[in-house]
Formats: structure tokens, sequence, C-alpha cells
């Protein structure tokens, strides 16, 4: 979404603003009902769009692998900390997205209703396009808020059944029927797969101006290059696509087919792996993985040069860039004036292999106990901020010991690291927080890396046909994660002997691929959705390190009180009451 529009909207409010705060003039209230909006007044349903964009779940970070068994937070107040606690329930839940997404869904159907009743400009042809464009728009934002309810609310019903939401398809009036059952999980999928082709129908692949007329997709009909530049140019790039639309079916294809809701999906494997594959062959396949796509977050200068809307190599789609510090106040260590809140933990610590790409619990994998960060794959000192590594603007040296003698250590003060450990992944190492000479650095959101998408294939092809097997687009799962582990320097010196194994194994490749996506897309939201749709135990305990007198002892930091019935969300206790055509998950009051 971009800034600037939404100041363009704020403006034309002020503009039209009331004389008397008290007393509002009848022309400022603004009628959503079809047909009436004034005539070349475009301002006020493509604001009801934003409103779509602006509850996008993955515009801010979530971090809720404080959850998980990734990471802690010494932030006692942090609700994922209250629901790794055991005070998750179905009237106490964070991770709900009932409210937020019904509300966008609601408006996007009023953009859908009223989007051919109005002049969006003068020129007719291209007033037409602009309805082609909001109207796949505001289906794709719709099929993305599905996607987010299921992942958040599908379950599996006390009567066995596999159920999604209530769908809503039309604008809800004050005397509408509210009291709308769940929807099954398969119609929920169904309907996130037509808004999606309604969407990528609609919608260019890319916003970009064209070279000339014979570039204008015979979709579009017989229209000028100008015509086509001022509704799908350059000018509209960050707002959603036919690409995004391809990376969403992606992501809700593999959760449908994924063990947690596959008994009540259609959707295949072999479909998440196709459906993958499309966004990866238009990308140019395995060989356009971004080989700077580890730091998309740190890469300065990629970053200070992008344009409105632009995206690296690494990224899909992501909201707009600010200029700030939030992340590293939060996040840097007490020592460079942060408050050190995410806390990585020795369980994941102890996922990242040895260089040569052997996890360190097998033999002949070189890891030695006394030396435990020595010669390990390069992203664990990229990612996570270990005892002894460097951070911040100076390369300040941290230590994490629990007798080093500083704030910095284990369980000091307030802000002290819980696990010996400090967040590293997503902080600009060129913010500086000293109150002398504080700075800010730009950072971006993405909504979708690329990096997802070759790890959706990769498992969806594995499970579909093996580690070997090509599919249509013809890449395997090994080929994917092959280049991903060269790209972070695994395995390099030894022809990554342990892909080689694994290749051979469904099984061995499952859990490769799984740890991989595990360290790459890690504190990126993905570890508690993933875990819940692979139905694999929450409860592990949180570890961490304590390092007296240089020798580290592992310790528990924080025990986990999920239930088995906690793979499913629940459905808020308040519209239970209020409905009585919902039904609850099971396991849930």
């Amino acid at each position: 979404m971009k800034i600037n529009i939404v100041i363009l909207l704020a403006c034309l409010l002020l503009v039209t603003g009331c004389k008397d705060l008290l007393v509002p003039e009848i022309e400022n209230i603004r009628d959503l009902n079809p047909g009436k909006y004034p005539p070349n007044d475009a301002a006020l349903p493509f604001g009801v769009l934003l409103n779509g964009y602006n509850r996008i779940p993955t515009n801010s970070w979530s971090f809720n692998d404080v959850a998980t068994d990734d990471a802690v937070t010494n932030d006692q107040s942090n609700s994922f900390l209250k629901i790794a606690n055991g005070q998750w329930t179905a009237n106490n839940n964070p991770l709900s997205q009932w409210t937020n997404a019904y509300a966008a869904i609601q408006y996007l159907n009023i953009v859908l209703r009223d989007v051919d009743t109005v002049r969006w400009v003068s020129d007719p042809i291209v007033s037409k396009l602009f309805a082609m464009r909001i109207k796949g728009e505001a289906a794709g934002l719709r099929a993305l808020f599905y996607y987010h309810l299921l992942q958040a609310h599908a379950g599996v019903s006390e009567s066995g059944a596999v159920l999604g939401v209530p769908i809503i398809t039309a604008v809800q009036g004050p005397n509408a029927d509210f009291n709308t059952p769940r929807a099954t999980f398969e119609a929920c999928m169904k309907q996130i797969y037509s808004d999606l082709s309604m969407a990528d129908d609609l919608l260019p692949l890319d916003y970009e101006n064209i070279a000339g007329a014979a570039f204008i997709p015979a979709k579009y009909g017989t229209i000028t290059k100008e015509q086509y530049d001022r509704a799908f140019g350059s000018a509209f790039r960050g707002f959603f696509t036919g690409r995004v639309a391809k990376a969403i079916r992606s992501k809700a294809a593999l959760l449908a087919a994924s063990p947690a809701f596959s008994a009540g999906s259609t959707t295949t494997w072999a479909d998440a792996a196709d459906y993958a594959g499309e966004v990866l062959y238009l990308k140019g396949g395995v060989s356009a993985l971004a080989s700077n796509g580890l730091t998309w977050y740190a890469n300065a200068s990629e970053i200070a040069g992008l344009a409105d809307g632009a995206n690296p190599a690494e990224i899909l789609w992501r909201n707009n860039y600010g200029d700030n510090r939030d992340l590293e106040q939060a996040n840097y260590p007490p020592g460079l004036f942060g408050n050190g809140r995410i806390n990585p933990t020795q369980n994941l610590v102890d996922a990242f292999p040895m260089a040569n790409g052997i996890p360190i619990t097998n033999t002949g994998s070189g890891y030695d106990a006394t030396k435990p960060y020595a010669n390990r794959d390069p992203r664990l000192r990229m990612f996570i901020l270990v005892n002894g590594g460097t951070a911040g603007p100076n390369n300040t040296v941290i230590s994490t010991a629990a007798d080093g003698g500083t704030n910095d250590g284990l369980n000091i003060v307030g802000t002290s690291t819980r696990t010996g450990y400090y967040l590293r992944k997503l902080l600009r190492q060129d913010v500086n927080l000293n109150p002398t000479s504080t700075n800010n650095q730009r950072h971006y959101k993405p909504h979708i890396r690329y990096t997802e998408i070759f790890l959706n294939y990769a498992e969806a092809a594995n499970e579909a046909w093996g580690p070997l097997g090509a599919g249509r687009y013809g890449i395997s799962a090994y080929d994917v994660i092959r280049a991903i582990r060269k790209r972070a320097g695994v395995g390099t010196t030894n022809g990554d002997a342990w892909l080689e194994e694994a290749k051979g194994s469904k099984d061995l490749m499952r859990d490769l691929i799984r740890n991989e996506r595990r360290i790459e897309l890690c504190f990126e939201g993905f570890r508690f959705w993933d875990l819940r749709r692979w139905k694999v135990d929450l409860g592990e305990t949180a570890r961490g390190v304590s390092i007296k007198n240089n020798v580290s002892a592992v310790i528990n930091v924080e025990p986990r009180q999920f239930q088995p019935f906690m793979a499913y969300g629940p459905i808020p206790y308040g519209e239970i009451l209020k409905f009585g055509a919902l039904e609850q998950n099971k396991g849930w009051r």
C-alpha cells in the first residue's frame, strides 16, 4: 500500500472537514449504499478498499515464535508468552483473526458490490480498467483474509467434521442474519480458490509501465499504452497483483494439504507443489533464488535504493518502508541500549547444522561441545547473537555469560537474555541507540518472500513425488534444498553429504526440509503455524545455555503448556455465546 495514496485520502477528508465539530454538515455524512457515490468521487470507495490493506495481518511483526520452541521473551506482559504458559483460551486468544478479518471482509464485500457503479476517472475506458483492477484486488484480499481465518480458526469439531469458518460474500446490513454456521474446510478452500482465480483473471502479473500497446494482455481489450499505464502502471506497485494471487494460492494449498487439514480437503500435495511451482517458474526457477536473500533486511544499499513499491529479488510482496529504529530498540541487548525482548532458544541453536551440513547430533559432524559455535552453519551467527558474537554499529563484542560482568549476561536485569542468546536477524546493525548519537535506518516488512515459496514447493514436492520427483515444472525438492543450502554456505566443502543421503528417503528429506524451513524463516511468524499444520507437539520445553567459567550448561528456561487439541485454534467464545449456529472446535470451551 502506498503512503502517498493514504496521504491523499487523508487530505481529501481534511478539505471536506466540518466547520463545526459538534454539528456535522449533511454533505459529510457519507452513504455507502450502492448508487449513492457522488459523480467523480472515487476517493470514498477507494478508501474502503484501503481499509482491507490496512488490516493485512502481516503488516507488522507478531513474533509468535515466543509461543514455540524457538524463542522466549523477557517481556512478561507478552501475549504469546501467556499462551505458552497455559493462558490460551477461547476468550483470550491473541492469535485470533476473527474480528479483524471479518471487518476487512465486510469492507471488501462493499467494494465488490459497488465497484461497477463508481466513475473512477473521466475516461470511460480507463474507468472500466480501474473497476477491473479494484474488483481483482478486493477479491484477492478477501481470499487472503479467509486464508488467515482458516489458519487461526479452522479445526475439527466435536462431531469429527473438519470445519472452516462462516463464508460471507455479501454485504451484511443491520438486518442481516448474523447467525451463520461454519462452512466445511473444503468449502472455504473453494471460496479462496474462486476469489484468487477472479483476482488472477482481472489483474496484471505486476504493475509496470509497458513499452508499447503490443504488450497489453488480451484480457484488457483494445486500449492504448497510456490507458493501460494509467490503470496498471508502476504507480500502483505494492498493491495486490496476479503474482500475489498465485503466491497466496500456494500458501493456502500448503495449509490444506498438510496433516492437520488433509482429511477435510481435496487439495493434494501435488496441487500444492504445482501452485508453488507456477510462481517459481514465473520467477525463473531454482536459478532465480536471490543470492542475497538471506540478508534481505540488512542489504543497506539495496534497501536505500528501493523505489516506491519496487521489490528486491527476494521479495514478492511487501509493505511500505519506513525509517525507524523500533526493532533494534526492542531487541538489541541492554549493553547496546536495547530491551533484549526476543531471546532465541538453545532448541533453535541446536537446529543449525555444522558448516558441512551435518546435524550436530550425528556422528562425524565434527561438533565440539566445548566450542559450540565453531564451524557451524553461517546462518547461526547471522540470525542469532551468541556469546562472544558482535552487534551494533561498532561491532561490539557481547558476552551473554552468567558471570560475564555486564547486563548482557544471563538473567542479570529485566532486559537481559533469559536463554543466553539475543535476536540478530531482522535487525539493522547500523542502527545506533546510544542516546548521544541515535539514528534511524530503513526497514520494511515482507508479506511474502520467495524463499517461503521455494520451501512451500520443496515440502509439497517431496510429499507428492519424493525427493527427486520433478513434477510439471521440472524442479525437485532436492533441487530446491540444495540451492538454499548452497546460498547459505552449507555443505560446500563436502558435497553436502547429508543432503545426498537424505535424497534417498522421503522421511529424511521431510525432516531436512522442515529444519531448513525452521532456520530460513525463523522469527518471521511461521514456526507456530507450521508446528500446528504438521500436527507436531507444541509442548517442547524452551531451553537455554548458562555459561560460567567458560563452561556451558544447557538449562530449562520455560515449559510449554499446550494440550493436543490446541493443534487447532478456537472460535471466539463471545461468538459462540451470541450465535447458536456456530460450532466450537473440539476441546475448546
